[in-house]
This record gives structure tokens, sequence and C-alpha cells, in this order.
């Protein structure tokens, strides 16, 4: 856990140059946005710039896949090709890591969603990045759950195999090393 969120000049200097490169690398993810206008809504909201840092040094690779006109927002989201290294062997929430009697995570999903201060993919978010590229073929990544599957004791996670993208459940407190979840941020 981050004791501040407060980013120094260098690092949001360096997280910025980084954005940015990607962001005109990858430019058929949100057509129509401009970097300079990205730059500056960043710059005047560094509680967002700490959660894009976290979201890029545990391997989200994030980028923008969207653009909310009428909320004036960008959305951020986990582009790495696989679910983030620095994220993974999660289970799904609290209740699920309290449950565990032997071997747990340290920690889970939404707990360290929180503490990044993003949200985790619904399944339609998730589906939607799946149509800007191709996500998590050998990976998997958390989702996040109705409360009449949590209730059960389960979890919902998707992935991309055959071309196509399913989603599954499992047990909330599972984990895989081959598992983590996908962040979403709005600026």
């Amino acid at each position: 856990m981050y004791m501040s969120n407060k980013l120094s000049i260098i690092q949001s200097q360096d997280l910025l140059a980084i954005l940015e490169e990607r962001f005109k690398k990858n430019m058929h993810r949100h057509e129509g946005a401009e970097w300079t206008v990205v730059r500056e809504k960043l710059e005047a909201n560094s509680d967002k710039l700490w959660s894009l840092y976290r979201m890029e040094e545990s391997g989200g690779e994030p980028d923008i896949i969207a653009n909310d006109q009428q909320a004036g927002e960008y959305i951020f989201c986990d582009c790495s090709a696989e679910s983030p290294k620095g994220r993974r062997s999660v289970c799904y929430d609290r209740e699920a890591l309290n449950a565990r009697k032997k071997n747990k995570p340290e920690t889970s999903a939404m707990d360290m969603a929180a503490d990044m201060g993003i949200e985790i993919l619904t399944e339609g978010q998730y589906r939607q990045l799946q149509r800007l590229g191709e996500f998590d073929l050998k990976t998997s990544s958390w989702v996040k759950t109705p409360p009449f599957i949590r209730q059960r004791g389960g979890a919902i996670f998707c992935d991309r195999r055959y071309d196509t993208v399913f989603m599954y459940h499992n047990g909330a407190d599972s984990y895989y090393a081959a598992r983590g979840f996908r962040g979403l941020l709005k600026v």
C-alpha cells in the first residue's frame, strides 16, 4: 500500500511521456482525441495521474479507449496484451480472501483496484476493449461480478481464445498465476 498519492515532478514527466508515446502509437483506440487536451486534464488531476502511474507500474499499459463527450471525460483502460503482471494471483474480493483457510493470496482484485483508485472492468467494458485489439490470449482477467452470482460464492472472468471472447465462472476465492484484472479510469 502506498503512503502518498503524489508523484514527483520527474515521475509525472516520465509517465506523461510514456502515455503520449502510447497515445500516438495507438490512434485507432481514440480517434479524434488530441494529446494536448488529454495532457492538460491529466496535469490538472494529480490523483488521476497517480492512478495511471499505478496502472503503468503494475504492467497495465493504460491508454485511452473512449471519450465520454457528454461527461467531458476520457476513459483510460489497461491495454497490455496480457492481464497486467503486477495484478495476478489475486482472488476476487475481500470476502473471498477472508474465506480462504490456507494459501491465501496477498490481496484481492477488488481491494487492489480500490487502492489504485481504479475500477475493475465490467463484462461489457471488457468486450468493448476486445474490439480494439486482441487481449488475454494466454491469461484471463476478473471482471465485475453481478451480486446474484457473488452471493452464491462465484465470480466471473473473461479471456480471448479462438478469436472469441469468453466469460467463465469460478469460486471467488480462487486465484491463478495467469489471472489478474484490468482497470478503468475516467479522467
